[in-house]
């Protein structure tokens, strides 16, 4: 695939050179005596491609991409009614996120447009979030309501509380300028909330539309999300979701019971890929005796999001944010088909979190392998949770993986097809196209089908998913779903 040529390429990054001024560039793991870009085996990135993979700051390419896109910035339980002002980084961005008294999220620059105070101390009073320093008022679009330290404001104290109004302005003549206030926009993002999720539309131009995915809008009864710190590059993260291979080694636990079985006696299923009109479908068909076949339709999302079976009646949807080039938050959400959700399916999300919101097992402590348990119970020694799994996983290449040292084969098509899709999206986004995936016609998502399934060998499996799909939406009544068969691994 040829290079992606940009209208302004970005400057060759030497080992320790900074990025920005005070800024040190981040980590790529690299491997002495091969040569960078050598082809062995499969179709690889160079090193200019995987640069725009995996830089998200603002006015880089890959950062331009992923703000075509709505992105999850928070879970909604980290914002309360009355709640303080959460500091969140994304992309690259230091911003807060706040609620205003009506309820509705709002999301702003961190530093204040005056004197760069730190917002998310602020006030939460008078429809918006109110500066600590000088008392400067935004609302949720970023319009300054009040500077009451100026001539033209006052402050009055009224209700128990200190409050700032401001003065009624006189009619301005035509040569004047605006009052100072009006002419401050402070950085803002349109945010919108559903699922469990705030989530934010950080590009420029109009918002699109939020895709209708049923895992966002089914009842809370069937769904549930959180999140976890991952310690490397969204990109690395939402690989693992579309490698099915990976399931008969990573994730095997020794058991009959559960998928596992299926995916630790075939492990070389076949693969097929498929592109979509909102990203990739990945076919892994395995074995199971001599009249059967397991067949698990894995789907990967433009630009940063992955929807895997998972389990028996549902399957998880995984989206990966960035918090900078070496971080990034994986949000999890839970959909559960044709019953609800059982208390204890939370509880065991939960257990291998430790508040807020980060892994119990890290690099740091070896994420507690256990060489005891890798004898007779799993196959990594990690305990039952995948998430753990993932992280020890994708953390492993260091914060940014050097993609050119890999070394490619038939395991991989999917993460081609998908590299592929993206880099070419990278295009159409300089040339000022929409990518795939932006929506501004109709949020409906119909192709969109998540599945893990024993059908009889000789079936047709490429298209036995299109069958029985008016009965697949969760938001239909129970008793009509097929969900049961979703994810079933019986017979």
């Amino acid at each position: 695939m040829p290079a992606l040529q940009l209208a302004r390429p970005l400057p060759a990054r030497r080992g320790g050179q900074s990025r920005s001024p005070g800024r040190r560039a981040p980590e790529v793991r690299r491997y002495p005596g091969r040569r960078t870009g050598q082809q062995r085996g499969g179709t690889m990135v160079s090193t200019r491609e995987n640069e725009l993979l995996t830089q998200t700051d603002p006015g880089t390419p890959g950062g331009k991409l992923l703000r075509c896109y709505w992105q999850p910035v928070a879970l909604s339980e980290e914002l309360p009614a009355e709640g303080a002002p959460l500091p969140v980084r994304i992309m690259g961005e230091d911003l807060v996120l706040f609620r205003n008294e009506s309820g509705d999220p709002g999301l702003l620059g961190l530093h204040c447009a005056h004197r760069g105070a730190d917002l998310s101390y602020g006030r939460l009073e008078n429809g918006g979030l109110r500066c600590i320093y000088h008392g400067w008022l935004y609302d949720v679009h970023g319009t300054c309501l009040e500077q009451p330290g100026e001539p033209s404001n006052s402050w009055a104290h009224s209700g128990g509380r200190d409050s700032m109004q401001s003065s009624t302005l006189e009619a301005q003549t035509a040569e004047r300028s605006r009052p100072f206030h009006e002419r401050i926009h402070h950085t803002s993002y349109p945010c919108q909330e559903v699922g469990g999720l705030v989530l934010a539309f950080m590009g420029t131009g109009d918002p699109p539309l939020l895709p209708d995915y049923e895992f966002l809008t089914a009842p809370d009864s069937h769904q549930w999300v959180t999140k976890t710190h991952q310690e490397c590059n969204y990109l690395q993260g939402n690989e693992g979701n579309i490698d099915p291979v990976h399931l008969s080694f990573l994730h095997r636990i020794f058991t009959p019971e559960s998928d596992a079985a299926f995916t630790a006696n075939d492990t070389c299923p076949t693969l097929e890929t498929e592109e979509t009109d909102f990203g990739v479908r990945i076919y892994a068909v395995r074995k199971v005796g001599v009249d059967r076949q397991y067949v698990r339709v894995t789907n990967f999302m433009m630009p940063n999001l992955a929807a895997v079976p998972g389990g028996r009646n549902g399957y998880n949807a995984n989206w990966h944010v960035p918090i900078d080039d070496t971080h990034h938050w994986r949000y999890d959400v839970r959909l559960t088909l044709g019953r609800p959700l059982n208390p204890e399916e939370i509880l065991r999300g939960r257990a291998e979190t430790d508040p807020p919101y980060h892994m119990i097992r890290t690099k740091a402590n070896r994420y507690l392998q256990d060489r005891e348990e890798m004898k007779t119970k799993t196959f990594l020694g990690m305990g039952h949770a995948f998430q753990a799994h993932d992280k020890c996983a994708i953390e492993g290449p260091g914060p940014i993986q050097d993609r050119t040292q890999e070394r490619l084969g038939y395991t991989d098509r999917g993460i081609v097809a998908a590299r592929k899709m993206l880099l070419q999206a990278l295009r159409d986004v300089q040339e000022g196209r929409d990518p795939p995936h932006v929506l501004r016609e109709s949020p409906a998502v119909p192709s969109l089908v998540v599945r893990a399934q024993i059908i009889p060998a000789g079936t047709g499996w490429r298209r036995f998913w299109e069958r029985e799909d008016a009965s697949l939406d969760p938001r239909c009544s129970s008793d009509r779903s097929t969900m049961g068969q979703i994810a079933s691994c019986t017979a």
